[in-house]
């Protein structure tokens, strides 16, 4: 390593909090689907940014549209109307055929803001404030203090209970564990549609359809978070649309701005005239006219260029060589996910294959100790998959 990086790297080390073991490079800038670092060396990214960079890095169109709107206005704050965010809403209602939007900063701020949902909803019905959310084992959701209150791990718990309450954990894929979950407290289930951190595994079509059935008979909502798995990861604009089960309320964020922080949650017209109301809710960032010009131009090309289609046209091949990889090391028990959303677990460790990849210029996450996370721009191509395939083997020869 260089004294550039290692300076840096001391710096860092010195002044910024330690929540985070970093890997021992520093990051300089991207092109395509590659990174470089202040050194130069080059890295094929499988991460992108987890699960961000839905468009790859340096997009031209997308980098115009965000300096055009610097040049104009960056901030107004909510109390006066702005044209990207009303554009962008326009563009997200359409491609997730919800109808009422709240942009935030953040996934773990569209949590927050899907929970209070929940609770007001549930109020309104019975003026209650004694309602319960039933959510998942194994599951995600963010680290401010009510998306971590429905992560299903207690690890991330444990230090900083007691969490906002009523809530209860089921079991993902178990329709009767939420069964024995209900009650008539329950306000709503919240779900991802394909589980991220909790080691990439898809709902079952039965249970998520199962789900909607015990929402629709209790007058319960279906919150599904699509914050990782939404944005084309799984070959759909959003994962749950291959279901054919159309959520209550919706999270996204993540590939929603593709770099720049922003996230929203999003609700049915009958949810969002029977929920939230002035007063409710704020946030003095969310929606600004920067964040919304981003997301505007993202979900533009999106649908332009039919991102969620060349998933599911190149995905497969994705799999076929992770597949074929599995065969040829028994240190690979099972492999899994969906789209550009996939995971091979392994009977061991992985951070042994991370720090090699890296070592042979190959960017490559976990989820969980044992699981490696494929995450990749969603315009990456078969060639990149072969590259990225031929460095992984090697890796785990070594």
């Amino acid at each position: 390593m260089g004294n550039i990086m290692s300076d840096y790297i001391k710096e860092a080390e010195g002044s910024l909090l330690h929540t985070y073991n970093r890997y021992q490079i520093v990051l300089d800038k991207g092109e395509g689907v590659y990174l470089y670092d202040l050194e130069g060396k080059k890295y094929l990214d499988f991460v992108a940014g987890i699960a961000v960079f839905a468009l790859g890095y340096s997009n031209d169109e997308y980098k115009e549209a965000i300096k055009a709107q610097a040049d104009k206005l960056l901030h107004t704050s909510n109390y006066y109307y702005n044209v990207p965010a009303i554009e962008a809403a326009k563009r997200i209602k359409k491609m997730s055929g919800m109808d009422r939007v709240f942009f935030t900063n953040s996934g773990a701020e569209a949590i927050e803001g899907a929970i209070k949902t929940a609770r007001k909803y549930g109020f309104l019905k019975d003026g209650r404030t004694d309602h319960e959310i039933i959510a998942m084992n194994h599951s995600f959701h963010g680290r401010t203090m009510g998306a971590l209150s429905v992560t299903g791990n207690p690890h991330y718990r444990e230090a900083f209970e007691p969490g906002i309450g009523n809530i209860r954990f089921a079991d993902y894929n178990d329709l009767d564990s939420v069964k024995a979950n209900v009650n008539d407290k329950t306000c709503a289930i919240l779900m991802e549609t394909v589980q991220g951190e909790g080691g990439l595994t898809p709902a079952t079509e039965e249970f998520l359809c199962g789900v909607r059935e015990i929402c629709d008979e209790r007058d319960i909502l279906l919150i599904l978070d699509e914050i990782q798995c939404g944005m084309g990861r799984t070959g759909y604009d959003f994962a749950w649309q291959k279901y054919g089960v159309k959520p209550d309320v919706m999270t996204s964020a993540k590939a929603l701005g593709c770099g720049v922080p922003v996230g929203a949650f999003m609700m049915t017209e009958k949810v969002g005239a029977h929920s939230l109301v002035a007063g409710d809710h704020g946030t003095t960032y969310g929606g600004n006219p920067f964040a919304c010009a981003a997301v505007n131009k993202v979900l533009e090309i999106f649908e332009r260029d039919d991102i969620s289609g060349h998933v599911r046209e190149t995905a497969p091949y994705l799999w076929d060589k992770l597949d074929d990889i599995m065969k040829k090391h028994p240190s690979i028990v099972e492999h899994r996910g969906a789209g550009f959303m996939q995971g091979l677990v392994f009977d061991r460790p992985v951070a042994p294959v991370i720090n090699k990849a890296l070592e042979k210029g190959l960017i490559l996450i976990n989820a969980g100790s044992n699981i490696l996370r494929f995450v990749p721009p969603l315009v990456i191509e078969k060639e990149n998959i072969d590259e990225m395939a031929d460095i992984l083997d090697g890796c785990i020869e070594d």
